[in-house]
């Protein structure tokens, strides 16, 4: 039996911080005490100064496996997210094979066994021709069904509203939605088109997926989900107009709930000057404005949830024009620190930001035995400096992209070490175990 106790630690759990010591055997937290004594055979961590969280649980992820290995696969960008305290994601759909059959879900599945360092699930795949494989799903067979309702290449973007109205009325568990409305972009690309050329500049990325495009989205997938008694998730919002759609409050008694993805609430419009086709997302990179409301959300509750949208590209695809250059930003390795940035800069306290990365993704999608800082739960534990700064460097990055959006910059923390199943992978700015300790995730949902 492996065993390791945390001394010292300032433990952060539902909603309290406190000084406690923690201790680990095998796979899961065996006791949490004022103080534990250390044994023959105990591993200790003396984490004086440092906060121990339950680990990241990213809600929101593009892993790229199968399809495009060049820019990224399970393994890479698990690693990655576990130096950067994420213990547990849930990988989209829109893989080549894409996820939109029963088999290609379980195929994934098999796919990433022994071979992820952090925990692990899937989303199943929507398209205009695909409801029969929608209604085989069992409740607890995947972390939750994706219909992007814009923004998605090929028979991905769902845009059947008969189709719409059929997964919403019989979706076996929750529904998370890419809210974009597909023709109003079209309309505006070609705008912009005629007036540039090919050589739209970046920083008109937030103008083309404007903020009226997300709106009507958004509101027209809240309504099928109202229509329907529907548990809809709307990821990634990013402007301010769409916000007061969202009721304030824990996530627990709402039948709709909404994600800030950590880019959005960190970047904002001036930084397309500086990063360009690097931080060219969707949705996109807006307003400051609009950042500052998503930050006021997260505090209020009306968003739920902080998640990544991790999606890499290789920097020669992401030096092309702007119709060229694809969308998405590699995040998980610095995606919790930059989090914590929130709590730096006084919008949310510690607590609020466990609740965000951690409680709430856990209670949501009704994930088994993880999330908390629970005697019996599985040890998926981060411990963080808040006072040990960090710059992000290029030498540094662990994607296989190897790059980030987030060089140059400082952050405020740093993950001391990370924990996935017990077993202790990344410590003091290495991994001192290359274990690929990821499991699959476990739902139980009434």
């Amino acid at each position: 039996m492996s065993m390791t106790l945390f001394k010292n630690a300032t433990l952060v759990n539902d909603g309290q911080s406190f000084k406690a010591d923690l201790l680990v055997e095998d796979q899961r937290i065996a006791r949490i005490a004022d103080s534990i004594e250390a044994t023959e055979g105990v591993d200790v961590i003396d984490a004086s100064g440092k906060y121990l969280l339950p680990g990241m649980i990213d809600d929101q992820v593009h892993f790229r496996e199968p399809g495009t290995p060049h820019k990224a696969d399970m393994h890479t960008e698990s690693r990655a997210a576990v130096a950067g305290g994420i213990t547990s994601f849930m990988d989209m759909p829109n893989t080549n094979p894409q996820t939109v059959t029963v088999e290609a879900l379980e195929d994934k599945f098999k796919l990433a066994a022994d071979r992820c360092y952090a925990n692990y699930a899937f989303y199943m795949g929507t398209t205009n021709d695909n409801l029969d494989e929608i209604r085989k799903l069992g409740k607890n067979q995947t972390c939750g069904i994706k219909v992007f309702m814009g923004a998605s290449t090929g028979n991905m973007l769902v845009d059947n509203e008969q189709v719409l109205e059929g997964i919403f009325k019989e979706a076996p568990c929750m529904v998370v939605t890419h809210c974009e409305d597909t023709p109003m972009i079209l309309a505006l690309e070609e705008q912009y088109r005629q007036k540039y050329g090919e050589d739209v500049p970046m920083s008109a990325h937030p103008e083309i997926r404007s903020a009226e495009a997300c709106l009507k989205s958004s509101s027209f997938a809240i309504g099928l989900a109202k229509k329907h008694g529907t548990r809809l998730h709307v990821l990634h919002l990013t402007t301010e107009i769409e916000l007061d759609q969202f009721e304030k409050g824990p996530p627990d008694n709402k039948q709709i709930t909404a994600e800030a993805c950590v880019h959005h609430t960190y970047f904002d419009e001036s930084d397309y000057a500086d990063k360009g086709s690097l931080i060219k997302c969707n949705p996109a990179i807006k307003k400051h404005s609009d950042r500052e409301a998503l930050r006021q959300a997260l505090a209020d509750g009306r968003l739920d949830v902080i998640a990544t949208d991790h999606a890499p590209h290789t920097l020669e695809e992401k030096a092309n024009t702007y119709f060229k250059a694809p969308a998405g930003l590699p995040l998980v390795q610095h995606a919790l620190q930059m989090a914590l940035e929130l709590v730096h800069d006084e919008v949310l306290s510690l607590e609020q930001v466990v609740e965000k990365t951690a409680h709430a993704p856990a209670r949501m999608f009704g994930i088994v035995e993880r999330g908390y800082l629970r005697e019996g739960y599985f040890a998926d534990l981060v411990l963080v400096d808040l006072q040990r700064s960090e710059t992000v460097s290029r030498d540094k990055i662990l994607y296989k992209c190897g790059w980030s959006p987030m060089e140059g910059r400082t952050l405020h923390s740093s993950i001391a070490a990370t924990m996935v199943n017990g077993q202790l992978l990344y410590k003091d700015g290495e991994f001192v175990s290359d274990v690929a300790a990821g499991q699959r995730l476990l739902f139980n949902r009434s």
